[in-house]
């Protein structure tokens, strides 16, 4: 069995910013090519990025990275609304892919890649590297040590104002991908299923668009069912926001920062009826390398990752279901 997962990167995007470095510096991955169709795009975020990675190739043709027989696993963080083409191509080729979220924009698409997957025996994920801080596992410690109760109410908020070198989110509308939901919105929405044990049965959301259809601000309410609810927001036109509360029958939890950088001291917070009150200062942690190396080890090893195909139907689901209630303007049944 090969000590390194041997990584391409379909796109110039700029999350490679965090990604790249991420393939770079784990033990069990290397970094052999990325690929743009944006002339020098690929070689310019490979100059910038990895530097020192001389051995790894930048190419104007992700065609071309697809049919190289020396990459292993495919990171994908295209557009949007390009997601499930590209993935499909992706594993028709053989490689595993992590494909940055959204997966898709619709659910029968997640399903399409699941089948693929399982047809060509390779392994696929959705790159919410949030999950795989340590500061979540703390928080999941203090749910099951029964200090707050029974999880009742799960409050997200995921916002930041607009900058002119970031319209490309807005420039199209909802169903081509463009808006606040598609864009950071996916964390909201997973962040509020997760600390649940069931997937939400109806939604109710609204929103404000732009003119070309893009959710610029949106919120709203899953209902998980028997009185807990989750709540939504995400934003482009509030002051920066990643938080986190959850509310039980006992007391509560704040996670502080969800999208930590690496070099920033977790805190999570926690309060009882009892009286008790805690701020605890966390380990520091970089969840990008954590998702490189974990992906990497599910490949090299024949393990199931983290966070599995049912839970992205199950996210892909939830956010259609809030669109179309903003859309309807009314409350959505999640079959």
């Amino acid at each position: 069995m090969a000590e390194q997962l041997r990584w391409g990167i379909l796109g110039a995007a700029r999350v490679n910013d965090k990604l790249m470095p991420a393939i770079v510096e784990a033990d069990n991955a290397k970094l052999v090519a990325i690929a743009s169709r944006r002339p020098g795009a690929a070689a310019e975020t490979l100059q910038k990025h990895a530097p020192n990675e001389t051995d790894a190739e930048a190419l104007d043709d992700p065609q071309a990275l697809l049919a190289r027989e020396d990459i292993d696993a495919i990171y994908l963080p295209m557009a949007n609304e390009e997601h499930a083409e590209w993935a499909l191509k992706a594993i028709d080729h053989g490689k595993h892919v992590l494909i940055e979220k959204p997966m898709a924009l619709k659910v029968a698409d997640i399903d399409a890649i699941d089948a693929a997957a399982r047809a060509n025996n390779v392994t696929v994920m959705e790159g919410f590297m949030y999950r795989f801080h340590t500061q979540h596992d703390f928080v999941r410690d203090l749910i099951d040590s029964g200090k707050i109760g029974e999880v009742r109410t799960v409050k997200t908020a995921f916002a930041f104002p607009m900058k002119p070198a970031r319209l490309y989110r807005i420039n199209r509308n909802i169903a081509n991908g463009g808006g606040a939901m598609w864009d950071i919105g996916p964390y909201a929405v997973h962040t509020a299923r997760h600390w649940f044990d069931n997937e939400p049965v109806a939604a109710t959301a609204m929103a404000k668009l732009n003119e070309h259809g893009a959710d610029v601000s949106l919120s709203g309410i899953f209902d998980f069912g028997d009185g807990r609810y989750g709540h939504f927001e995400m934003s482009f036109e509030h002051a920066r926001r990643s938080v986190y509360e959850i509310i039980g029958t006992k007391g509560g939890i704040t996670c502080h920062t969800v999208w930590l950088p690496h070099d920033e001291q977790p805190l999570i917070s926690y309060w009882t009826d009892a009286g008790e009150s805690e701020t605890v200062s966390l380990p520091m942690a970089n969840h990008f390398n954590r998702e490189i190396e974990h992906f990497s080890d599910c490949i090299l090893n024949n393990t199931a990752p983290f966070l599995s195909m049912a839970d992205a139907r199950g996210n892909c689901a939830a956010i259609n279901a809030a669109l179309q209630s903003v859309s309807e303007g009314k409350t959505i049944k999640i079959s």
